[in-house]
């Protein structure tokens, strides 16, 4: 047999072995879907829960990860999405590897009660600009209802769009950010969310120019 006529019988025995090892891969992986069911997203805890401490956009991105695990081995009630969990605290400590139930949360309690808030709504934290003319108009704001107003980054010339993201939300508790809360400095702003605001929120806070409460909403 001549160079290359060995060359390609080796090509094609290549491509025969590696359509081999598709067939049997292929082959194992339906003989587990078959014994144990088919494979659905579950949440997992990365990282420990302290009780009583509230889920916030930070223990979405670290503290919890999505994994895929057959059916037949997710205890009930496992949350699906990190996003359930937003707002929510555990109500005992949850050690890390453990699957995140939805019988382990309930809303946070503030100076010993729990927030009511009602319908879907769930007390999420974020950082605000802007929000000295409440803490000086009032210590404690908290009952109020305000809009959340959001200002992108400008991508030409022009400035950013500005937009209310959420109107007319409960604001449960205010307090001043680690630079006070002077001209340009942060706020903590506690809101009554619904999930798709709460969502939408922590991606402005993570890419918009800034994010502004207005009193009076």
């Amino acid at each position: 047999m001549s160079r290359r006529g060995r060359a390609v019988a080796f090509l094609l025995l290549a491509l025969a072995a590696a359509a081999i090892a598709a067939g049997v891969a292929n082959g194992y992986g339906s003989s587990i879907a078959q014994g144990y069911g088919a494979l659905r997203p579950v949440v997992v805890l990365g990282t420990d829960l302290p009780a009583g401490e509230p889920i916030g956009p930070r223990e979405l991105s670290s503290a919890l990860e999505v994994r895929r695990v057959p059916v037949r081995f997710v205890p009930p009630g496992t949350l699906a999405a990190p996003g359930d969990a937003l707002g929510l605290a555990p109500k005992t400590m949850l050690p890390a590897g453990s699957y995140l139930l939805a019988a382990q949360l309930r809303p946070p309690e503030r100076g010993g009660a729990t927030v009511g808030l009602g319908g879907d709504r769930r007390p999420v934290e974020i950082a605000v600009s802007g929000a000295g003319a409440l803490l000086a108009s009032d210590p404690d704001p908290a009952a109020a209802r305000v809009d959340v107003v959001v200002t992108e980054e400008p991508t030409g010339s022009g400035p950013g769009r500005t937009y209310v993201a959420a109107s007319a939300v409960p604001l449960i508790a205010l307090a001043p950010g680690p630079d006070g809360p002077g001209p340009g400095g942060l706020s903590s702003a506690t809101l009554g969310l619904t999930r798709r605001q709460a969502l939408k929120l922590i991606a402005a806070q993570n890419f918009a120019r800034q994010v502004t409460l207005l009193p009076g909403g």
